[in-house]
């Protein structure tokens, strides 16, 4: 029988994540029962919103509690089924969270192909980052020919799949970046018309001159100072998609926002998403980015780890903005 390795959560952190958080403990994998698959994954996603299940304060699903497997999503092969719609050597989305093997009952499954892209790509941008890009943007954002959209976060797994979505619907795209090499990535090789650095400690003014009309459309990913800038360049009847709150996920004050005025003022368009909305449009979405990627005109980067060991640390680096694209841990 194979051993399990697991990160548990070991405290709630306060302000910041810390690795001693968490725990990892071993035991033997779990064999499925009537109706279960057992997984041995492959790749473990890392995502902002794991901060949020790392809280006791009230949010859109529960959050972890103390001594319980860390949530995330996996991809990996199914080693055992007892289940009728899978077999050894499938390959899946699940739910498992940090650990090398999960047990779930089949419906919890998502079979994938891995023939035609790479199996992590069904983690990023035909999975839960670009599900969460495709309808934020096209059903929220609501982009016309000619428009300015901007995205935080822009060289992200969300963010850089915003930016890339909107250039197809003829808009201009305009993106926001930590530091040189991100934002030249997000124009060279993402194809966005201009990308801003907020290090660079001149955001309304590079914002302004990036967007001299305005902006029509503003992915969220960010928070705080970020969305105050963006609220003084909102166009009127603009729409902003409030998808993330990176900046707000350690802080033990909030930023207060100042710029409130503007949604009045502009008649503005402000609503937060959550992708598990549009879960029974999944299929809509993988099927076009699907075919957006092996067309090559939706460009990917991802950020590896090697090792279970390597997930805490991943973590931390991700709500710091460490990461360059989509950040995985590689478990086998």
């Amino acid at each position: 029988m194979p051993q399990n390795r697991a990160w548990t959560l070991a405290s709630f952190p306060t302000g910041w994540v810390k690795e001693d958080n968490f725990k990892l403990v071993e035991s033997p994998a779990p064999q499925p029962k009537d109706g279960e698959v057992l997984v041995k994954n492959l790749w473990l996603s890392l995502d902002p919103y794991m901060r949020g299940r790392l809280s006791q304060q009230k949010s859109y699903v529960k959050g972890v509690e103390i001594g319980e497997v860390m949530t995330g999503e996996t991809a990996g092969e199914v080693v055992a089924s007892k289940h009728p719609k899978f077999r050894p050597g499938d390959t899946v989305t699940a739910p498992s969270g940090w650990q090398l093997y999960g047990c779930h009952e089949g419906g919890l499954l998502t079979q994938v192909d891995a023939s035609r892209v790479p199996l992590s790509y069904f983690l990023g941008c035909i999975g839960m980052p670009g599900r969460t890009a495709y309808f934020g943007l096209k059903d929220i954002g609501q982009p016309k020919p000619g428009e300015t959209v901007v995205v935080s976060a822009a060289s992200g797994a969300v963010g850089s799949v915003v930016g890339q979505l909107a250039k197809s619907a003829g808009c201009r795209a305009v993106g926001i970046a930590g530091g040189a090499q991100k934002c030249a990535h997000v124009v060279n090789e993402l194809g966005f018309d201009a990308c801003v650095d907020y290090k660079a400690g001149n955001l309304y003014r590079d914002l302004k001159e990036a967007c001299p009309d305005g902006v029509d459309v503003y992915f969220e990913n960010v928070g705080g100072e970020t969305l105050d800038t963006l609220l003084r360049l909102m166009r009127f009847r603009g729409r902003i998609v409030v998808c993330g709150l990176i900046s707000d996920y350690n802080a033990t004050e909030p930023y207060g926002v100042k710029m409130f005025r503007s949604i009045l003022v502009n008649r503005l368009k402000v609503q937060g998403m959550i992708v598990f909305d549009w879960l029974e449009r999944y299929p809509e979405a993988n099927a076009a980015l699907l075919d957006l990627v092996i067309a090559g005109k939706l460009k990917y980067r991802e950020s590896v780890l090697e090792g279970i060991e390597s997930a805490p640390r991943g973590l931390i680096g991700l709500l710091k903005g460490e990461n360059f694209g989509k950040q995985l841990v590689k478990l086998a």
